[in-house]
């Protein structure tokens, strides 16, 4: 079903005060990210849309600082730039038509270490944090924070960036959730590496009781198992997650960041 024009008009906005505050970041990478036919418009479309943004306009810039405040993000843990970057990107994927769902983002902050609860998902329609928990990152990347990353098969690794979920499977974790990586040479083998959400044992509080962080995983974003089944039934079939962290590497390579 289509979603309403104003949701889409108010994430745009966003999306240029977004640009505003990393204006330093992404003038530095200023190569084209994608190869793009021109789309006609109308000029009753031109200002049809353009009276639109002109009557929301004073609402509606503020839009992701309102919501991540609204939301008591930054008392949760997680980190500003990260939304920041995950709305943007979200806000372009949606544009080009990406999610069935584009009700509900997911957004795994790897700035945090295992120990604090990394997992935000969030219903954009609700402005509403809908579950905030642990989640694994792959073994070598990383002890307790997750500080290495790559795309390669057998490496053992967690992948960064924009995925869509998929359907659900039963497999040798349980109940699982599989992933698309949209970023090519970033997370795009995440069907081959099999790169799925999981509930694991290891994704527990008394293992950061005892040693400081949780169980790794072998570059899946694993869950408690408590928590699993609920979070994948939420997020399932075709919605937005982001798996952030400040690798500069990332953050220069992205073509969807840098979009």
């Amino acid at each position: 079903m289509q979603k309403p024009t104003f949701k889409r008009i108010y994430l745009s906005l966003a999306t240029i005060l977004i640009l505003i505050l990393h204006f330093p970041l992404l003038s530095a990478n200023n190569k084209p990210a994608h190869d793009t036919k021109p789309v006609s418009v109308s000029n009753e479309a031109i200002i049809h849309t353009g009276a639109e943004h002109a009557a929301a306009n004073e609402n509606l810039l503020s839009h992701a600082d309102a919501m991540y405040d609204s939301m008591d993000l930054d008392l949760k843990g997680l980190s500003k730039t990260a939304f920041d970057y995950a709305i943007k990107g979200f806000n372009y994927l949606v544009q080009t038509g990406q999610f069935a769902n584009d009700n509900i983002i997911s957004i795994v902050d790897f700035s945090l270490p295992s120990s604090r609860k990394r997992l935000f998902v969030i219903d954009l329609d609700q402005v509403k944090v809908l579950f905030n928990t642990y989640v694994a990152h792959g073994s070598k990347s990383g002890a307790a924070m997750a500080t290495e990353f790559s795309n390669k098969p057998e490496s053992n690794k967690s992948s960064l960036g924009f995925y869509q979920t998929l359907q659900t499977y039963s497999g040798g974790h349980g109940y699982s959730l599989k992933l698309e990586g949209l970023e090519r040479g970033i997370n795009d083998n995440a069907n081959s590496r099999a790169i799925v959400i999981h509930a694991a044992d290891y994704v527990d509080e008394s293992l950061i009781r005892s040693q400081g962080y949780i169980g790794r995983s072998w570059g899946c974003p694993a869950l408690p198992e408590k928590l699993c089944k609920p979070i994948i039934n939420t997020i399932k079939g075709g919605t937005c997650l982001f798996i952030y962290s400040s690798n500069k590497s990332y953050l220069n390579n992205s073509k969807i960041i840098n979009a």
